[in-house]
């Protein structure tokens, strides 16, 4: 099991908007070439994404389908890659102070992903989950700082 945190400068709020935006997806979920809105009304259970990635010449797609959601706080996903398997993600955004504590936890369930689980396959996820913090993180800051630009006179 993967696990990662970080540290966002924004309010958990401000997280929250950005994870409840589907069309956002792919801004800061790393591997994702593109994404948009499938079924239901992302973050509600059962909504979903599709997404795109591409591996040099190939392209794959999947669906991401919201499992849990607790507004603003919790969201669990199931990221179906098609042949890769299956993977449950689960985000925790925790007040921190005046900014966001971010918890990131992944494990694959089902297909390749799964039966070749391992230390090894648990490492790469924690540089994926680094990139990935970081980036939500640059998407959220960035917003934050934008609007606070627009709030003032």
């Amino acid at each position: 099991m993967a696990v990662r945190h970080q540290l966002i400068r924004s309010a958990p709020e401000a997280v929250w908007e950005v994870l409840a935006d589907g069309s956002r997806y792919s801004d800061w979920v790393v591997g994702t070439s593109d994404s948009q809105p499938g079924k239901g009304h992302w973050p509600e259970v059962g909504a979903t994404i599709d997404y795109t990635v591409r591996l040099g010449p190939r392209t794959l797609t999947g669906e991401t389908i919201v499992r849990r959601s607790e507004p603003p706080r919790e969201l669990e996903l199931e990221v179906d890659s098609g042949p890769l398997g299956t993977a449950r993600i689960a985000i925790e955004v925790r007040p921190w102070g005046d900014h966001a504590l971010v918890i990131l936890d992944e494990h694959p369930l089902r297909g390749v992903g799964g039966a070749l689980h391992n230390v090894a396959l648990d490492a790469v996820l924690q540089l994926r989950h680094r990139s990935m913090l970081g980036r939500l993180a640059k998407v959220v800051e960035r917003g934050s700082r934008h609007a606070a630009a627009g709030a003032q006179p």
